[in-house]
């Protein structure tokens, strides 16, 4: 074409390129082709494209979201090295990987809009993806439905990121707005806990499940369930805490403010290293633990949670299910622990710092469902009426009688 594009192959690739010096800068992609003439063709096709943006005042001069999303990568896992789970980051990956840079990767980064956004909202909503390693009765692939707004929520904090990347290195100059339109304040759930009654039903059913295992070999496993159970309602622990505690992080201590034998526990997990103290319920598992398996101080108090048989002994005693509709977990055992200490009037400071977490997390997943936390007193106030002033008594009112 008179010299206007050239086409070439580097020495380690078996695809041709093509490039193009147009509107003041030098232009170049891949061809994805290893025969010369459709590469030829390709850069033909190419070559003419630029020129009709160029001509139509499309020809951007910016960098695209995919040179964006693969600089926010290539800082994210140096960054955050130690931080972030593994699994976590492979997560972002899979979310950039498969639906944000199919659907932003080709567009400037200043054509990412408020507009935009919503629209990748809406095509989410209407499209499902195959789910290739999901076959249905026929062998092809099962798709996937419409995302749940916690998903949807992933993918739009991960686009933020990608472009704070960007506005980083100065390849943008400021962030659209991605909040969701037409969107009320959402309503906050309580964290699904087991009541009193509930909890006391929980109990007593891993305390019968120890008398009668599904197999003699489980015995073992039921008995460190029920345990488990304990510990976590009188501790407050998050499982994956309690699955990393060691032996000698815990301590049995008298404590001196209520003369009682408690836990001393030095917690590894979500934020760091932290301490709780437990309440006197955690004290006797703690030493069936240590009496049960002799361990050495480097030990782990629970090697493996039973999962399984957590889920069962919930299934038969309908208590899988709160009456929201929530599934209950390993984790609903740490909301129990908060719920009954609020119940119990403890300090709502106190138990943050206990269960490392933040006041306004307590107060707006906890208090709010918790009836006690009601003063009564303060509420049902009444004012004393004032009675009714009688007339002064004058002469003339004498002289009339």
């Amino acid at each position: 074409m008179g010299g206007k594009v050239y086409v070439y192959r580097r020495g380690d690739s078996r695809y041709w390129q093509c490039s193009t010096f147009l509107d003041g800068r030098n232009w170049r992609t891949s061809t994805k082709e290893d025969s010369l003439s459709r590469a030829k063709d390709f850069a033909e096709d190419w070559y003419l494209g630029l020129r009709g943006k160029k001509v139509m005042g499309q020809l951007k001069h910016e960098k695209t979201f995919k040179q964006a999303a693969a600089k926010f990568l290539e800082e994210y896992e140096v960054i955050t090295l130690g931080e972030r789970s593994p699994v976590y980051i492979d997560n972002t990956k899979r979310r950039l990987r498969n639906y944000l840079i199919p659907y932003f990767g080709d567009k400037g980064l200043s054509e990412i809009t408020a507009g935009m956004v919503q629209e990748y909202r809406v095509f989410r909503q209407k499209n499902s993806v195959p789910r290739y390693n999901r076959k249905d009765d026929d062998g092809n692939p099962k798709n996937y439905g419409p995302p749940a707004r916690s998903t949807l929520h992933q993918e739009i904090f991960t686009l933020r990121q990608v472009l704070k990347t960007a506005m980083r290195h100065g390849w943008l100059t400021h962030l659209p707005d991605l909040s969701t339109p037409y969107k009320t304040s959402g309503k906050i759930k309580r964290r699904a806990w087991f009541s009193p009654e509930e909890y006391k039903q929980l109990y007593e059913a891993t305390r019968r499940r120890i008398k009668n295992p599904p197999k003699p070999r489980w015995k073992h496993n039921c008995e460190q369930l029920h345990d488990f159970v304990l510990f976590m309602a009188n501790t407050g622990l998050r499982p994956d805490e309690a699955l990393s505690l060691q032996y000698r992080d815990v301590t049995i201590v008298e404590d001196e403010d209520t003369e009682e034998t408690i836990l001393e526990i030095e917690v590894r997990g979500k934020r760091g290293v932290g301490y709780c103290k437990s309440m006197t319920g955690a004290v006797r598992p703690f030493q069936r633990l240590v009496e049960r398996n002799k361990p050495k101080p480097m030990d782990l108090l629970f090697p493996v949670f039973p999962r399984q048989l957590f889920n069962n002994i919930l299934e038969e005693e309908g208590l899988k299910i709160d009456r929201e509709g929530q599934r209950r977990t390993a984790y609903s055992l740490r909301h129990t622990y908060i719920c009954l200490r609020l119940m119990e009037g403890a300090d709502i400071y106190q138990i943050a710092k206990n269960c490392r977490t933040s006041v306004e997390m307590i107060e707006t997943y906890y208090a709010s469902h918790i009836k006690t936390s009601l003063d009564t007193a303060a509420i049902n106030v009444r004012r004393p009426r004032k009675s009714k002033k009688s007339e002064p008594i004058t002469a003339e009112s004498l002289l009339a009688e």
